[in-house]
């Protein structure tokens, strides 16, 4: 029985540190692309109570042990008041990791039920009143950079949301810097999947706390869009990567956004219609750009 029990020990530690390596490999990744973190960085890590935010945190501290570069994490907690959240358990989590903290309290939980319809969803303002918050908090604490726990589904979520409902081709940002233009955002999960966050957060044991106010709300836009990939995920395996990798690979100039490319003054016998200058001038900025002109006019060559 006890070799049983060891064995099994052994499997979960085993896939466990297999989870931590893609994980920690998936965020330097995202971390070096997007230069997300630099020397001497000050980063803010908002730590919501659920399993994408504890991953994250986990695994930037892993990353900070090893890191060629010196750089603080912090993690900020947003009490928004929530009945019945337990205020206790993210202190004692934090205290115990070592890692500096602070808990904000904000009663954000009655402005949003006194403004929003009964029935109607509270994410969108429960969403910009957290984010507001936390913003002015990163400023008072001097963090130069915002980490969110958004993971990769997240990000294909969020594109399919704003195309089938807002008429947008528009996601969220690996990197971001917001509209008043004082903080900057970043998002190191973002090339994560959530199944693999999951099932880290599950084999840590992490002390999950559930989002009552938004949580229990059923036929949101969203949870519709995360069955919609889910199912696509199981039914065709492979497709959500490439999904993800055609938001790392766009090319405005097969599109349709006059604002993005200038179509209006294409003219025949030039690479992709662009006059020489305009052509040179953007290529030598783009220098992904200027392989995928290449390979398309060998493409219409043919």
């Amino acid at each position: 029985m006890t070799n049983c029990s060891e064995t099994q020990d052994k499997k979960l530690k085993t896939r466990q540190n297999k989870l931590q390596k893609r994980l920690r490999r998936e965020m330097g990744q995202a971390i070096e692309t997007f230069n997300m973190i630099e020397e001497g960085d000050k980063v803010m890590v908002c730590l919501s109570g659920g399993k994408d935010s504890f991953v994250m945190l986990d695994i930037l501290m892993n990353l900070q042990k090893s890191a060629p570069i010196t750089f603080e994490l912090v993690a900020v907690n947003l009490d928004q008041k929530q009945p019945g959240f337990p205020e206790h358990v993210l202190p004692h989590y934090l205290s115990e990791l070592g890692v500096p903290f602070h808990i904000v309290e904000r009663d954000t939980y009655s402005v949003v039920k006194s403004v929003v319809p009964e029935g109607k969803t509270t994410c969108a303002l429960c969403s910009r009143l957290r984010r507001g918050t936390l913003y002015g908090f990163a400023e008072q604490i001097g963090a130069n950079k915002i980490a969110l726990g958004h993971h990769r589904d997240d990000i294909l979520e969020t594109f399919f949301l704003n195309m089938f409902y807002g008429g947008k081709l528009k996601s969220m940002p690996p990197k971001l810097v917001s509209d008043d233009g004082k903080n900057m955002v970043i998002r190191p999960l973002a090339y994560a999947r959530e199944k693999d966050i999951a099932a880290y957060a599950e084999l840590r044991g992490f002390p999950i706390i559930p989002c009552n106010l938004c949580g229990s709300q059923e036929n949101l836009q969203r949870q519709v869009i995360k069955e919609m990939l889910q199912g696509w995920d199981k039914s065709h395996p492979g497709r959500i990567e490439t999904m993800f990798r055609s938001l790392c690979n766009v090319v405005p100039s097969h599109l349709a956004d006059a604002e993005l490319f200038d179509f209006k003054n294409l003219q025949v016998g030039y690479a992709h219609g662009l006059v020489d200058d305009a052509a040179d001038s953007e290529l030598s900025s783009h220098p992904k750009a200027a392989v995928q002109m290449l390979e398309r006019i060998d493409i219409l060559s043919l």
